[in-house]
């Protein structure tokens, strides 16, 4: 007997939806820092074993859209609604739980199974975890309630196990050596990003996308351009920085992370461009991957 299905993430900003991700998964999958809205694509990563294919959706966190973007990504997160096998609703122990409440009616009227998952209890302690969970009781009925730390990988186990319990009896979904739906470009971009999230402030991070123009793989290197599009001249010279020294940090600290997940020499190049319209343009999201359809 061969079990398979599609187990998707979804919750508010933050609460840890990437981080519980890469545990799962056990690769760096997701873009997991300490910012807000830092994912925003959908993005499987996939578990496989001789007997079982679980495939993991990470969605971008639940907001009220304020530019086609936010549109785009919460489209993302409701499409996850429709085609999981199992929910994993991901909040911790400092959210409101009534935050987002017609998102959380639309996970309320679900008939799969949805396990609801109060991340980050080493922050709290046990009384305050027994009064959360009889919060989310009474707002998710039908759910079942496990507290985790995936940082801390803890409860991460147990949560594999019911996760394997509940699959649906299916052949697998994907070849067994597959562990994502994304090409190697998408990660470049990402790993990229990831960098321009850790070393800028404010807005600078959120308005920047970055595009893979170029991705050459030899036996043992891999050649990499890319442009970094922000929205304004501003932003360019913020991203630059003084005789190019901001660049070059975030250059050099993506290409040691891709050598990393490539296992091999990378050479990157990367270029700033100005692209004023990129959040607010259907055509431009479209050409950037942000069509959830």
């Amino acid at each position: 007997m061969h079990k398979a299905g599609f187990v998707n993430i979804v919750g508010n900003p933050n609460v840890g939806k990437s981080t519980l991700m890469n545990q799962l998964v056990g690769e760096r999958i997701s873009i997991a820092t300490f910012k807000a809205q830092t994912t925003r694509h959908r993005i499987m990563g996939i578990v496989n074993t001789p007997e079982m294919q679980i495939v993991f959706s990470d969605t971008p966190g639940v907001l009220k859209p304020n530019y086609k973007l936010q549109e785009s990504m919460l489209a993302f997160s409701v499409s996850a609604l429709s085609d999981a096998d199992v929910l994993l609703y991901v909040t911790d122990v400092v959210e409101d739980p009534e935050k987002n409440a017609d998102f959380l009616e639309k996970v309320r009227s679900m008939t799969i199974p949805v396990l609801l998952l109060i991340n980050k209890i080493d922050e709290s302690n046990q009384k305050a975890l027994g009064d959360i969970v009889e919060r989310w009781h009474a707002l998710l009925p039908k759910a079942e309630i496990l507290p985790i730390s995936a940082k801390n990988k803890f409860g991460t186990d147990l949560l594999l196990r019911r996760i394997q319990e509940l699959l649906p009896e299916s052949p697998p979904y994907f070849d067994k050596d597959q562990l994502t739906d994304k090409p190697a470009r998408f990660f470049v971009s990402e790993i990229i990003r990831e960098k321009i999230l850790l070393y800028y402030d404010k807005e600078i991070p959120y308005a920047v996308e970055v595009k893979v123009e170029r991705f050459k793989e030899t036996e043992k290197k891999i050649h990499i351009n890319a442009v970094i599009y922000v929205e304004r001249d501003s932003q360019k010279g913020i991203i630059i920085g003084h005789q190019g020294v901001a660049l070059k940090k975030v250059s050099t600290e993506a290409r040691k992370t891709l050598e990393k997940f490539f296992d091999k020499e990378v050479f990157l190049e990367t270029f700033v461009k100005v692209d004023k319209d990129w959040r607010s343009s259907k055509k431009e999201l479209d050409s950037f991957g942000y069509n959830p359809e």
